[in-house]
């Protein structure tokens, strides 16, 4: 019993697991093997996503399917229903995460990847594959989700940002592969129309193998001890814990985290009966909870900044520039597969070794120094890249040396939004929730992401045709955006445990809710140094809604209360 774990802790403890950055890494062998692990959910996104650019464009693809090839509407909606799929898989995966934990939601998201897998690989007409595209992109959406709402709850929090960031290199190591698989599959048979439909099949069907891993794999993979807190399983939370952190089951800092974690699972439940008094339908409850997400001050402050950071992801120009890079070659002269190798090898390259920084040091750095540095660099890029295009536009032949600056940055855009919002916006929505909504807020951060990758991939097409030049000075205003609305709006979170972050958000600002936290944290006996109770005699610090708490350190110590 929890009781048990309130006993007396001699002495004061701060809840802290070691170093940030690649040294905690280093020091956590176990938790990096299973955060490696679940990251497979990357891989397979960044797979099917970059996959499908080969595969269009290989001969015996378009003799079997003429109208899907060359019909570029046709293409557009074939690329984005995947998006639409991931939409609505996001949005939906919250209460299933809920219900039957992340652990078998991982699971549930791989059945249904094979699924959409087998289809596209073995569709014999266009309606075949958009079905299994829509499956996949299901799936994918579940997948991007709940893989950084899993590592995230798993995670200590000196190396949380660095575990989470992982989904996003495994992404960026689907892409590479997608893209190396498709270069060496298009000779089969001779890259002519002798090619063989192995050529584009094997690729599609060969991401069956990563999922079919992982699916196997969640049968070994550990409960969150949040999820099992929620749950009631008390006992199974201790143990895994336990097993996650690799210390003595006498050794302070677990009483503490196991306290604290029960604490804010006890806070929700209670807020919840007091809310909504009555109610049994699991499914009236999650509309409820979707609802406080919108109306609730501190719930909607944490609401938007997620989606905010969905929605400006994907218009500081990502898809848009990776789009226009194979033109910005082919303009300065480069031919053939050369033009394939630079335009999307060098690029999932660089995506690749630019997210390792952000593993190994974000959790020292921070993650609004992170965002800023990274907004900078792509804003500057953006700017160059679309002064050059409009300076040049008529004559890159001509000016071959402005061709290459404009490749180069590029190159540098890439590096820079890896390293910073690539990774930050699988970050903050994972970490900056109360439990009891944590999940449902994830689905819609990340089906936010979606809906705007859905609408860039609409109307770049479009913005390229009508404005040419012009499209990067658009998205070198959200860049600009970004710097100002980190700089002014974003709180730091980076070391501070998920448990507290109402101490930045302001989640127990009503007299009621204070009263509540602090009669929660008296019967599990978590007092501050001093005998002051831990949710009392704060409220003149936080001036009612935790702003100034930002970097304090939570020094505590554990008396012994029966709970």
């Amino acid at each position: 019993m929890v009781a048990a774990v309130g006993a007396a802790i001699a002495g004061d403890q701060e809840l802290s697991y070691g170093p940030a950055g690649y040294k905690g890494l280093v020091r956590e062998p176990y938790i990096l093997s299973l955060a490696c692990f679940a990251s497979i959910g990357g891989v397979l996104f960044g797979y099917d996503q970059g996959v499908i650019s080969g595969v269009l464009v290989m001969n015996n693809f378009g003799k079997q399917f003429p109208l899907l090839a060359n019909d570029a509407t046709l293409q557009g909606w074939m690329v984005a229903v995947l998006t639409l799929g991931a939409m609505f898989g996001a949005l939906v995966n919250g209460p299933i995460a809920d219900r039957i934990s992340r652990r078998w939601s991982l699971l549930l998201a791989n059945v249904v990847f094979l699924i959409g897998s087998i289809i596209q690989a073995a569709a014999v007409n266009i309606p075949m594959i958009f079905v299994g595209r829509f499956f996949a992109g299901l799936a994918i959406g579940q997948l991007s989700m709940v893989v950084p709402l899993y590592l995230g709850e798993l995670a200590p929090p000196n190396i949380r940002g660095s575990l989470i960031a992982l989904q996003q290199l495994g992404i960026t190591v689907g892409i590479m592969v997608a893209f190396w698989l498709d270069y060496g599959t298009q000779h089969i048979g001779g890259t002519g129309d002798g090619q063989s439909p192995v050529a584009w099949r094997f690729p599609l069907a060969l991401q069956c193998l990563p999922s079919l891993i992982l699916a196997g794999g969640t049968f070994f993979l550990p409960y969150s001890p949040r999820w099992l807190m929620t749950k009631g399983r008390e006992e199974e939370a201790h143990s895994t814990l336990l097993r996650l952190r690799r210390v003595d089951s006498s050794d302070p800092r677990i009483r503490l985290e196991l306290l604290e974690i029960k604490a804010a699972c006890i806070f929700d439940q209670e807020v919840i009966e007091a809310k909504f008094p009555g109610i049994t339908s699991r499914f009236v409850l999650a509309t409820k909870q979707y609802k406080e997400l919108f109306v609730v001050r501190h719930l909607n402050r944490r609401l938007l900044i997620a989606c905010l950071l969905q929605i400006i992801q994907q218009f500081t120009g990502i898809n848009a520039i990776i789009y226009y890079a194979p033109q910005i070659f082919k303009a300065i002269g480069l031919t053939g597969n050369s033009i394939d190798l630079l335009a999307t090898g060098v690029v999932g390259v660089i995506n690749f070794f630019s997210t390792i920084p952000a593993i190994m040091f974000l959790d020292r750095w921070g993650r609004r120094k992170v965002l800023i540095i990274g907004a900078i660099g792509m804003g500057i890029s953006q700017l160059i890249v679309g002064t050059l295009y409009a300076v040049y536009q008529h004559s890159w032949l001509e000016h071959r040396s402005a061709g290459w600056v404009a490749a180069v940055f590029i190159w540098i855009y890439i590096s820079n939004f890896a390293f910073s919002i690539g990774c930050v916006n699988w970050i903050m929505p994972s970490e900056i929730f109360p439990p009891g909504v944590r999940s449902k807020a994830v689905g819609v951060a990340i089906s936010t992401n979606w809906l705007s990758n859905f609408i860039v991939a609409l109307i770049v097409p479009r913005m390229l045709k009508s404005i040419t030049f012009g499209t990067f000075y658009f998205f070198l205003v959200f860049c600009v955006i970004l710097v100002v609305w980190v700089y002014f709006c974003v709180p730091e979170t980076k070391g501070l445990p998920i448990e507290e972050m109402d101490k930045i958000f302001g989640g127990n600002q009503g007299v009621e809710d204070m009263a509540r936290i602090a009669d929660i944290r008296r019967r599990l006996g978590i007092t501050v140094t001093g005998g002051e109770r831990l949710g009392e005699g704060k409220e003149s610090e936080s001036n009612g809604d935790g702003s100034d708490f930002g970097e304090e350190k939570r020094v505590v110590e554990v008396s012994h209360h029966e709970a």
